[in-house]
Parts: structure tokens; C-alpha cells; sequence
């Protein structure tokens, strides 16, 4: 006789005959099966034209990306002086943008390597955004210690390569460092992120229009064909790559935060640097993934793929982060205080109230510290505009974080080496032409790759449906 309290084994959800799928996370909320999943997100490469607003945006990157060439056009004709730099900020916005936008490129490699170590499925609909975002963010980053050099043609000596002129880098200097942490990551990155395209080319090459599409996303596709054997091969590898890269999401961040680090100038000098950088970095790029998919939601209507729930999880990863960041604020007065170093408390001092510059610390807590907070109301992170909102001020608030840390200590113990820093033009027209490089390189992927993988997509749908145990059907949908 079977007991009253015998347990009940509940049966997973079955598809229904269409063969299309809802996922149970909610994070896939259409009907779909395999064909219609690639259909609907090659076809926004493919065939789909695109949207109105795509040509707004690509026409304000392409103007900032002119007026980013104007003004290094005259800045190598005229040299670095033509910047607001002198003594005693001797770095300027240049070093504001450089470590900004290598904070905004950490949430592509988060996304992609250490929630794919985790078996996090919720990073599967921005992994591949995200991924790109990653590298032309490095990219934009990377641009402005070699102009802040002045001769930017001599850009090779940071590398040690043999030569006869017995000129190698400063092993000893952070600013060596940065150049070999950059472009590590840089390349670990552009790796990872084109083994993850190559099944999805495949599917464009198979469901190409003319002969020159199929041309050149079959030579992308490095021969593809779907075989077991290629799935295997392809999966160790992504995840051999996905371990590579976990490290590097601490140790980039890590190493530029030495640039200050390492120095023995007041509030410069802190242990917390690397772990505090990491977090902000975290947290402007989870803002910056925000950014990019509530438009792509709406543009191309993909808001049954890019999810209600995945913005809540970036909301909750954003309020983590921030609180890290904001912990990392209070230590700072916390260790001014208690170390009782005049030079580190005066200096603080300075900082917050004395200086010419106290309007920007506080700009900096209004956005990083206080407006963030609001994402603990769950009205809040699932409200789209709210959190566009949210994002765009983190956005504001880490600028000004780099800003504070590099721009504000113009104010030591001789009243003689007091100095101001004006940023002229020449320096937001670099500034924002960086901006402008961003956006007309990602528009341009937009054109030419999926934004979203149809690989990792097709895997949410259940074995026989071309899911995970359901490789081999995958490429034969169409």
C-alpha cells in the first residue's frame, strides 16, 4: 500500500506540439523554437532594416568621431600643450578617460567568462553585446596614454621588442604595467569573444542572401560544419578561455589602480585601491550594459529575449557593486582620520571643502552613493526608464570618481606649488570624441553581427529542441 506521504516528482515542462518553448526563469518570455530564434536575430543582420533611430546614433558618432580627429590632428601638430595639463595635475582628463573606460570594459568579460564559470544562464542574452562593448571600450581607452605621450609614433618603446638604440621600458613604473595588463586583456578578450561568433556566422553564412554575405561569414566561420567533433573541441576551448579571462577581470583594474597606488602622494598611497577600483569598475560597466539594452529592447524588439528579469539582475549586481564603492568612500575618510596623518586628513579636507574643486567630490557621492540606492526598491529596478536613469548617473558619478582622484590634488603643503587645471577644447574634443569612436564602432557591429548569440539562445529550449544535448540539430533548422 504506497504511503500517503510518498514525495511527488514533478515533471519538467514539456514543449508544447509547435514546438516552440517558454523558458521558466523568464528569460525567455516568447514562444520560440529553434528556427525562429535564429530567424529573428540573423534577420536584423540580414534583411531586417534597421531602424531610424540607428541612423541618429550613427550620425552623432560619426560627428564626435570628427571631432575626436580634429582634435588630434591638432593636437600632434601642436603638441600637449595645447591641453589645460601643467603643475601640479600633470595628467589631466586624458588619465580620467583612460581608467574610465577601462572600468566601463569589465562587465563584458564579468559577463562572459565569470557567470559562464558559474552557470549563471541569465548572461546569455547580453554576453554578446556586452563582449563588444568590452573591446571598444578597451579600445577607446587605449588611445589616450599613447596622445598623452606626444609623440605618439614612439608608442613601440613600451613594448620590449630587440633593437640596436638599447631603449626598454621602465619594468618599475606602473605606467609599463598598464601597457602589459591592457593589452593582455585586450587580447584574451578579442579571442574569446570571436570563438563565441564562430557558430553563429555559420548560421549566417547557411542563411546568407547573396553570394558575397556567404562569401565572407563562410571565411569568418573558419569552416564550421557542426560536427560533434567541432562542438567539443569548440566548447573546451570557450571554456578554457572563460578561465583565462576570469583573473584578468581583477587584475586589469587592479594594475592601473597602482598608478596611483604605488606613488606617496596623500590618498594616493592606499591599500584599498585595487579592490576599490575593481568594484567601480564593475559597477560602471554593469551601468554601461544597462545603457546598451534598454535601446536594443526597443529598437528591434527584442524584449523576449533581453528580459524584464535580466535588468533586474543587473539592477541587484549594480546595488552590490555600488555598495562596494560606497564602502570604499567611507574607508578612505574612515583611514584619513584614524591614521592621524595631518598630510592625509588635510588633504581630505581639501578635497571635500577647501578646494576649488569640493563641488565635484560632492557630485561624485550624489551619484554613486545616493541615487543608486534607489535600486533597492524592486518598483525601481524593474521600472526601465528608472533604471536607464540610475545608470547613466553611475555613469556620471565614475567619471567623477577618476576626476576627484586625479584632478582635485592640486593643493599640497607649499602654498607655491598650488596650481588650477582648466581643460581647454582640445581636451573635450578628445573626451567626447572617444564617445563618438564608441558608438560608431558599435553601431556598426549592430550592421554586420548578431547582437545576441543564437548559439547560447537555442540552449534554453529543451533536448530534441536544438537545447544543449541538441547541438547537432542546430545548424539544420533552417
Amino acid at each position: 500500500m504506497a504511503s500517503a506521504s510518498a514525495p511527488t516528482i514533478e515533471r519538467p515542462p514539456q514543449p508544447p506540439i509547435d514546438g516552440s518553448y517558454h523558458h521558466p526563469e523568464e528569460l525567455l518570455t516568447a514562444a520560440h523554437s529553434t528556427a525562429t530564434i535564429g530567424d529573428k536575430i540573423a534577420d536584423v543582420v540580414l534583411a531586417q532594416p534597421h531602424p531610424k533611430a540607428w541612423w541618429f546614433f550613427f550620425g552623432i558618432g560619426l560627428a564626435l568621431l570628427s571631432a575626436f580627429g580634429l582634435g588630434l590632428i591638432w593636437l600632434f601638430y601642436m603638441g600637449v600643450g595645447v591641453w589645460g595639463i601643467n603643475q601640479p595635475v600633470a595628467w589631466g582628463l586624458a588619465i580620467v578617460n583612460f581608467v574610465w573606460w577601462i572600468g566601463i570594459g569589465h562587465a563584458g568579460t564579468l559577463i562572459s567568462a565569470i557567470l559562464l564559470l558559474l552557470h549563471q544562464k541569465w548572461r546569455t542574452s547580453i554576453n554578446r553585446f556586452a563582449e563588444t562593448m568590452t573591446l571598444f571600450a578597451v579600445m577607446c581607452a587605449g588611445v589616450f596614454p599613447l596622445i598623452h605621450m606626444g609623440r605618439v609614433w614612439l608608442g613601440y618603446w613600451l613594448f620590449p621588442f630587440p633593437n640596436n638604440m638599447a631603449v626598454w621600458p621602465q619594468f618599475r613604473s606602473p605606467l609599463a604595467w598598464d601597457v602589459f595588463a591592457v593589452s593582455t586583456y585586450l587580447t584574451v578578450s578579442i579571442v574569446f569573444w570571436y570563438v563565441g561568433l564562430i557558430p553563429d556566422m555559420a548560421f549566417l553564412r547557411d542563411a546568407a542572401r547573396n553570394k558575397w554575405q556567404r562569401w565572407v561569414y563562410g571565411l569568418l566561420c573558419l569552416g564550421w560544419r557542426g560536427s560533434a567533433f567541432h562542438w567539443r573541441r569548440y566548447e573546451k576551448l570557450y571554456l578554457l578561455l572563460a578561465g583565462l579571462g576570469t583573473p584578468l577581470v581583477f587584475s586589469v583594474h587592479t594594475i592601473v589602480s597602482f598608478d596611483f597606488a604605488v606613488s606617496i602622494v596623500p590618498l594616493w598611497h592606499a591599500t584599498i585601491f585595487p579592490p576599490f577600483f575593481v568594484a567601480g569598475a564593475i559597477f560602471s560597466g554593469f551601468a554601461m550594459v544597462v545603457w546598451l539594452a534598454v535601446p536594443l529592447r526597443h529598437l528591434y524588439g527584442m524584449k523576449d529575449m533581453i528580459t524584464d528579469r535580466h535588468m533586474e539582475l543587473c539592477g541587484r549586481v549594480m546595488i552590490a557593486t555600488g555598495l562596494l564603492v560606497s564602502w570604499g568612500y567611507t574607508l578612505e575618510l574612515w583611514m584619513a582620520w584614524y591614521s592621524h596623518s595631518k598630510y592625509e586628513w588635510d588633504t581630505t579636507y581639501q578635497r571635500i571643502w577647501a578646494s576649488p574643486y569640493w563641488w565635484s567630490y560632492w557630485c561624485l557621492i550624489l551619484t554613486n552613493t545616493i541615487l543608486p540606492q534607489l535600486l533597492w526598491i524592486k518598483r525601481v529596478r524593474m521600472n526601465e526608464l528608472a533604471l536607464f536613469l540610475i545608470a547613466g548617473s553611475v555613469h556620471i558619478g565614475m567619471w567623477f570618481e577618476r576626476y576627484v582622484i586625479v584632478i582635485t590634488l592640486t593643493r599640497d603643503h607649499l602654498p607655491g606649488a598650488w596650481g588650477r587645471y582648466a581643460p581647454t577644447i582640445w581636451d573635450y574634443a578628445v573626451m567626447f570624441g572617444s564617445v563618438g569612436l564608441f558608438m560608431t564602432l558599435f553601431c556598426l557591429f549592430l550592421r554586420v553581427l548578431p547582437m545576441i548569440s543564437i548559439t547560447e539562445i537555442r540552449e534554453f529550449l529543451p533536448f530534441g529542441q536544438g537545447g544543449r544535448d541538441g547541438h547537432a540539430c542546430m545548424e539544420n533548422a533552417k
